[in-house]
């Protein structure tokens, strides 16, 4: 059975991509810091038939995060598709001539250090499979800059740059790496289908090739 791990999982867009996933036979790993929230989820899915289950993890923790996806392979399957899409803190958000080097280096960890340990712990066994998707899940500072969101103008582009440089490297190799830039909330996107609707658009482009980058919206 083919797996996804979420990271970033909540109700929201992980849980409609869960339930999108679940409905192509995808079982779900779910990770997040809140082991709580994750098995209040898990047991939706389960409810609507879908086999999932949480694993609780720091992003900023490249150890933990490791762990939680060596302990998900372990207990659903290889990873198949993975999803990094954690939601910033607000602190990230703060005007540039405000930004310190400690929140810096945080942001940094959060994006681009977290993704990176994420695959250095899925992208072996996809690399053996000759197949598997890495969907990262960016807003807009990803590809523009704001000085109101200094945290994310600083890492999401370092996130993105690796992303890019993945998806150039392994073109070919069966393991495609996408992004989908998301400008803004989704309730005031207006987006056809809403959240649900997004999660079509991520099942789309990590199952066939094409672009690194997919906007949800024009920027």
């Amino acid at each position: 059975m083919p797996v996804i791990a979420i990271v970033g999982a909540g109700p929201g867009l992980g849980g409609a991509v869960a339930r999108r996933f679940g409905r192509e036979g995808y079982a779900v790993a779910l990770i997040s810091r809140d082991q709580a929230k994750l098995d209040r989820l898990a047991d939706e899915l389960r409810a609507d038939g879908i086999i999932a289950q949480g694993f609780a993890a720091d992003v900023r923790d490249g150890a933990s995060l490791e762990a939680a996806l060596a302990a998900a392979a372990e207990r659903l399957g290889p990873i198949t598709a993975l999803q990094y899409s954690p939601l910033p803190s607000r602190d990230y958000l703060r005007p540039v001539l405000d930004l310190e080097p400690t929140l810096a280096l945080e942001a940094l960890r959060f994006s681009a250090l977290g993704l990176i340990h994420a695959v250095r712990a899925v992208l072996p066994a996809m690399r053996h499979a000759g197949q598997g998707s890495i969907v990262l899940i960016n807003g807009g500072t990803s590809v523009q800059s704001r000085a109101g969101f200094a945290g994310t103008s600083v890492a999401f582009p370092a996130e993105t740059a690796y992303g890019e440089m993945l998806h150039e490297e392994l073109e070919g190799s069966g393991v495609r790496v996408r992004q989908l830039v998301i400008p803004g909330a989704i309730p005031r996107l207006q987006v056809e289908g809403g959240i649900d609707g997004v999660a079509d658009r991520i099942w789309e482009i990590q199952s066939r090739d094409g672009e690194f980058r997919t906007m949800l919206i024009p920027l």
